[in-house]
């Protein structure tokens, strides 16, 4: 009976021994901060971090307290801007716990209240801008709430590291507004490149012309040279030739002329003075040949004037300063 009554003890005592152990003993993760109240008081001294922590039991409470960074998603909300236009805006807030004393003895529950406080901040902030800036300046919206809320829950023991707008939703029709002004934006830059590309395509075949231009003139150019220079050296070379021939040359010349006039078949033609001249120059030789013969008397030779004429079935009058045959 006795070893009965011993064995319940001893087991009473382990039970409250391990009641005692498990009162007294918290496992503080790395993630948290641990405040204690012992007899419902708190200081900065209770606050324990990471590890493993005794507490006195009955004494001691502990509240664990997350200091990750968290996040909470307020929902559409519809506010007024500043030119009256009804808009729907939702909008992420990221907070951590930075004091965690304060954000268990000066608020109940700190995501609830942040989240309370960042709408009342989000009409004033709208509120106070136009629909144009609210849907152009989504940074600066970000940037403004972040400070008006950090500002909020500094007493809290908390920080609002980031705010991020997801969807601002205009009304109907200020969204047919701007799809219209939208389209006539993306029309108008169109007519600008198109009117841009004319533009260049008309400047590149404009030039294009002139440099055909240009080059045409400078060819025709060195065409006129070279032919001005061809016709010169014919020149050169004709009156070289010209100049190696001398009188009685020439005077032979016109003698053939003669003959072939001669055996022309026709019964008119016309003798030019230049042939008269040529006709008394071979006059003279031919009297200074006959000079020197043995007879040594001078020949009866055909007049010698400015032209002679021969009297035939049909005469003629001279043309110009020469005479005119007759022949047969």
């Amino acid at each position: 009976m006795d070893i009965v009554i011993l064995l319940a003890i001893v087991a009473v005592i382990v039970i409250v021994l391990v009641t005692i152990l498990y009162l007294s003993v918290r496992v503080v993760q790395q993630y948290e901060k641990m405040v204690v109240f012992r007899l419902g008081r708190t200081n900065e001294a209770l606050v324990r971090g990471p590890g493993l922590r005794f507490l006195i039991p009955v004494i001691d409470r502990p509240v664990k307290v997350d200091v990750r960074e968290q996040f909470i998603e307020v929902p559409s909300q519809t506010t007024i801007t500043k030119d009256n236009a009804p808009i729907n805006v939702d909008f992420l807030i990221y907070w951590r716990i930075v004091d965690p004393l304060r954000s268990v003895v000066n608020v109940a529950n700190f995501a609830g209240a942040l989240q309370g406080v960042a709408t009342t901040t989000l009409r004033a902030v709208i509120g106070d801008i136009s629909l144009d800036e609210v849907l152009s300046r989504r940074e600066q919206i970000n940037e403004v709430l972040r400070v008006k809320l950090d500002e909020q829950t500094e007493r809290w023991g908390g920080k609002v590291t980031t705010v991020e707008i997801r969807e601002i939703t205009p009304p109907r029709d200020v969204q047919d507004a701007m799809n219209r002004q939208l389209s006539a934006e993306r029309t108008r830059r169109a007519v600008i490149t198109e009117s841009e590309g004319s533009r260049q395509a008309a400047i590149n075949v404009a030039e294009g012309q002139k440099q055909a231009e240009i080059l045409k003139a400078e060819g025709d150019r060195q065409a006129a040279i070279l032919r001005a220079e061809g016709f010169s050296e014919a020149l050169t070379r004709i009156y070289g030739a010209a100049s190696g021939v001398d009188s009685k040359t020439m005077a032979l010349q016109y003698l053939e002329a003669l003959k072939a006039i001669g055996a022309s078949p026709s019964t008119k033609f016309v003798i030019p003075a230049e042939l008269n001249r040529l006709a008394e120059s071979a006059a003279r030789y031919v009297e200074q040949g006959m000079n020197l013969g043995p007879t040594g008397g001078s020949s009866a030779g055909g007049a010698v004037g400015g032209g002679a004429a021969a009297t035939g079935p049909a005469p003629s009058a001279g043309l110009g300063s020469g005479a005119a045959a007759s022949g047969q």
